[in-house]
């Protein structure tokens, strides 16, 4: 017996989310040489997710289930990074699930 995926609430148009704040950055140092190829894809996703999950709690995204893959993937679009891979979705809630315990 199929069970219907409950339906997704729409997300708002772009235009009508709120402005992120312009965050200062960290100057960017060069990678270490001579690591494995895993070990830089690990780490430049975990950059990656840190920066949609900060940007997912500027936008009032608290707890983990109200970061859709859906509503992530908006936010990478809002801040100009490539759009994320389900791994990454993972480790953006992930992250907003620790800011949430601390």
């Amino acid at each position: 017996m199929a069970v219907a995926a409950p339906t997704l609430p729409d997300l708002p148009e772009l235009s009508e989310l709120p402005e992120l704040p312009s965050l200062a950055t960290l100057p960017k140092k060069p990678m270490p040489a001579g690591r494995p190829r895993g070990w830089y894809e690990a780490h430049n996703r975990q950059l990656k997710a840190m920066r949609l999950a900060i940007a997912l709690l500027h936008t009032g995204v608290y707890r983990p289930e109200q970061a859709s893959n859906r509503r992530i993937r908006a936010t990478a679009v809002r801040i100009g990074v490539h759009s994320p891979s389900d791994t990454t979705c993972r480790a953006v809630r992930s992250l907003i699930h620790d800011a949430a315990n601390y």
